[in-house]
């Protein structure tokens, strides 16, 4: 016989569980933003770390592409990695992007780049919540959104050594819509591969927490750094 009280305890334990893995998302990735600000605020107003880490192109370089390599190995492998593991490699990588991240302020201002932080932070708060409350499927934009983000990254190679101010302009305002979009798409997408786990064992969840907050916190970044193109004023 069905057991509608059964079923009314599962549907309510499922949902408390998804509500603590999304915090978990959140809490991670709030975490690595404050490592990494804290990260870029050394360097930035250091001198003599800006000549190591920022003025040195060889050094930046490096950074870039050790960044780029965990990326990679962090999505890639996560699977194989354990929760720990997981966890350490993106705090590291948190760390290592405040380093590259350092430049900013020693090109704007304080001040615009708290307003750029506000307004990043209110603009990723809404599209994070639509993206995880909403009922439209948005898979079918993902693939949009990471076409768009190629062509993107296309364009801005191409106008670092063109050097068109029209360009410029057209990529920035292009880099946020992009993003805007891709934090409710990244939003969604974590909610559902949390159901679709179909499992409570915290390691599985631990490790879509990690893999959640590396999503959405490459997200937050570069949509920061697309608005302070807009807002930030330049020292």
């Amino acid at each position: 016989m069905y057991d509608e009280s059964h079923y009314e305890v599962s549907a309510e334990k499922r949902s408390t569980s998804l509500a603590a893995c999304l915090t978990g998302v959140y809490w991670w990735m709030t975490f690595a933003l404050i490592v990494s600000g804290l990260s870029a605020y050394m360097v930035g107003t250091s001198p003599e770390l800006a000549k190591i880490f920022v003025r040195n192109q060889a050094v930046f370089l490096i950074l870039v592409i050790v960044e780029f390599v965990m990326v990679i190995g962090i999505t890639a492998g996560i699977n194989k990695l354990s929760a720990a593991t997981a966890t350490a490699l993106f705090i590291l990588y948190a760390a290592i992007n405040g380093l590259t991240l350092s430049v900013i302020f020693i090109a704007y201002t304080m001040s615009s780049i708290a307003l750029t932080f506000a307004v990043t932070a209110g603009t990723f708060g809404v599209m994070a919540l639509i993206g995880t409350v909403t009922k439209k499927d948005l898979t079918s934009f993902g693939g949009l959104f990471m076409m768009l983000l190629l062509g993107l990254i296309i364009a801005s190679v191409v106008n670092m050594f063109w050097a068109n101010s029209t360009l410029y302009w057209i990529c920035t305002y292009a880099g946020v819509l992009i993003f805007v979009g891709l934090t409710a798409y990244d939003a969604q997408k974590i909610k559902n591969m949390y159901l679709n786990a179909g499992t409570d064992n915290p390691e599985t969840t631990r490790k879509i927490a990690v893999i959640g907050a590396l999503s959405l916190y490459l997200d937050f970044i570069n949509l920061l750094l697309y608005l302070l193109r807009i807002f930030g004023r330049r020292r």
